[in-house]
């Protein structure tokens, strides 16, 4: 019988979803989506002392904004719960006490004046700090003293002492390790809360989990994981090692490149779908050329053999272009309501469809428009030397020459309308015997102020109305006398 697909993201809830998760959660969603499987969201919080308040709320909001809606865990429930591990300590403890007495774990009672001091002997003789397996064959009278005197301890695997251990990457294939090299791991701490290490696999199995997807970074401890599971007998499930994903410098994406928070690529106005399309080619490659993506295609096209294992680059300008093609992919009246908050700093009485329709194919990141579009509400004080452009020989005499006939030319248009502006201006590009560039460069500067803006001469001119063209160019023609 087939086993059903079951994948989970499980995040520690100590802030915000950091960017680079996004590709980790996406890839459990395609995975288990790719073959009408489940997708889980289980909270892992049994690191109390970075445990943030507030935190599981904001990541349960950024998945929903992002579409990666889990098919159980975390406020949805379902048949496998509770679905936070500091909710399952009960759990842990049952599991602890079946590997404690198969002889697959012990009690450790070492101090942590005894260990500190252990970890600063190896580093001076220059050998990597591990557990020296003080406490791993003590006499069953021994830990029973012990434990009646109330002595304070962890529990620590049981790992073969010789010998070497393969393990099975889905990416990757075999991988050998050395078990010399792997030390008795602390499975519960000393407050009777589990390890990571351990209730990952405790409860993925019990979650009937059958693909983890996880970073590149957890294959040293993939060996331990791999024993835990046959020192309990259980099959384990198939584990996929993504590779992290570094900074255009190479180094590991932080605070220090700049924003790694989910929620602060959400504030400045880039698109979901172009979060998880730009992240999915973080670690898989299309078939062919194709790069954009909605996330419907994504499941359909998606497959584990495309994956790669090289780090992947974080390319800002990529993530900006990816963002630009699925605005291009929005009706305009999509974009226009994506647009409006964004609007609310226009006082002046503006079309703001007209707006939108300038800037739909030309605005790459939505947080951006107030910045592109303030000059409709005033005229910024500009340089006189925007109206140079050597490549059009546009020059500021010619630009002077050029507003005094085209002041008269917006006053003398009957019906203000973008098709009229067009006419009328191209008419006098033809009655002064220059180049478009020449007539219609100093008008789009002396209307916006800019050297850049989202949209050209006739375009910015409908919008802004007749009266108030006409005094921008009054204004330029004042600046140049």
């Amino acid at each position: 019988m087939i086993k059903k697909i079951r994948t989970r993201f499980a995040p520690s809830p100590t802030g915000f979803l950091h960017i680079g998760s996004v590709r980790t959660v996406l890839f459990d969603y395609l995975i288990a989506k790719k073959d009408g499987g489940d997708f889980i969201l289980r909270i892992e919080d049994t690191d109390q002392k970075r445990e943030v308040k507030g935190a599981v709320e904001n990541l349960t909001g950024i998945l929903d904004w992002l579409g990666l809606k889990p098919n159980e865990g975390v406020g949805i429930n379902g048949e496998y719960g509770p679905y936070t591990q500091t909710n399952r300590l009960d759990i842990y403890q049952k599991h602890i006490k079946t590997l404690l007495d198969d002889n697959k774990a012990y009690y450790c009672f070492c101090s942590s004046e005894r260990l500190r001091k252990l970890r600063e002997e190896q580093t001076v003789n220059k050998k990597a700090p591990r557990y020296d397996n003080h406490c791993r064959d003590l006499s069953a009278e021994k830990v029973k003293e012990k434990l009646d005197n109330n002595e304070q301890y962890v529990i620590r695997q049981k790992m073969p002492l010789e010998g070497k251990i393969i393990v099975q990457d889905e990416l990757r294939g075999e991988i050998e390790f050395n078990v010399k090299e792997l030390d008795d791991h602390v499975l519960m701490k000393s407050d009777g809360v589990p390890t990571y290490q351990f209730a990952s696999v405790v409860d993925d199995y019990l979650m009937k989990i059958t693909h983890v997807i996880r970073g590149s970074e957890w294959i040293p401890s993939f060996p331990k994981n791999i024993l835990l599971y046959k020192d309990f007998g259980w099959e384990a499930p198939k584990f996929i090692h993504i590779p992290l994903t570094l900074s255009e410098e190479g180094g590991k994406l932080s605070k220090r490149h700049g924003d790694v928070a989910v929620e602060n690529y959400k504030e400045k106005g880039y698109l979901p779908e172009a979060l998880i399309n730009f992240s999915v080619l973080l670690g898989w490659h299309p078939k062919d050329e194709k790069e954009i993506f909605t996330l419907d295609e994504l499941v359909q096209e998606f497959s584990v053999e495309r994956m790669g294992v090289a780090a992947a680059i974080f390319d800002k300008q990529k993530l900006r272009w990816i963002n630009g093609e699925h605005i291009r992919r929005k009706s305009l009246e999509e974009f226009h309501k994506l647009a409006l908050p964004y609007y609310k700093q226009i006082e002046k009485d503006l079309d703001l469809n007209e707006i939108s329709k300038i800037l739909h194919q030309r605005v790459e990141v939505l947080g951006e428009i107030p910045e592109t579009i303030d000059f409709f509400n005033k005229l910024p004080d500009y340089d006189t030397d925007l109206f140079i452009h050597e490549k059009m020989k546009a020059t500021k005499e010619l630009s002077l020459k050029v507003f005094k006939e085209a002041i008269s030319v917006f006053e003398n248009i009957k019906e203000w309308s973008e098709e009229n502006i067009k006419e009328e201006l191209l008419g006098l590009v033809k009655k002064l015997d220059l180049k478009n560039g020449q007539v219609l460069w100093p008008i789009r500067i002396a209307l916006s102020g800019k050297k850049f803006t989202p949209g050209g001469a006739f375009e910015i001119a409908n919008i802004l109305g007749q009266e108030e063209s006409r005094q921008r160019l009054k204004i330029g023609a004042e600046k140049l006398t």
